[in-house]
């Protein structure tokens, strides 16, 4: 199946609903940093580290430091 902006839009924002996740969710953002690190460590990193930086962002870390957090690991790694 090809995934399409609307698609992607449809499944977000049902899923959101379904875990009861009233914040917007920062999708174009998520998929770059997922990206960098699949390309820039290993695939298998990219979605755990999605995981994590939504572990880090409910337990208090800001969005923009969780993701910073990531890309300084990623230079680190380098």
């Amino acid at each position: 199946m090809t995934e399409t902006p609307q698609e992607l839009e449809d499944w977000t924002t049902g899923l959101a609903a379904a875990l009861g996740v009233q914040d917007d969710v920062p999708v174009a953002e998520l998929l770059n940093v997922t990206r960098e690190v699949a390309h820039g460590v290993t695939r298998p990193a990219g979605p755990i580290t999605t995981y994590l930086i939504g572990r880090a962002v409910a337990q208090g870390l800001p969005f923009d430091q969780a993701v910073a957090a990531v890309h300084a690991r990623i230079a680190d790694h380098a």
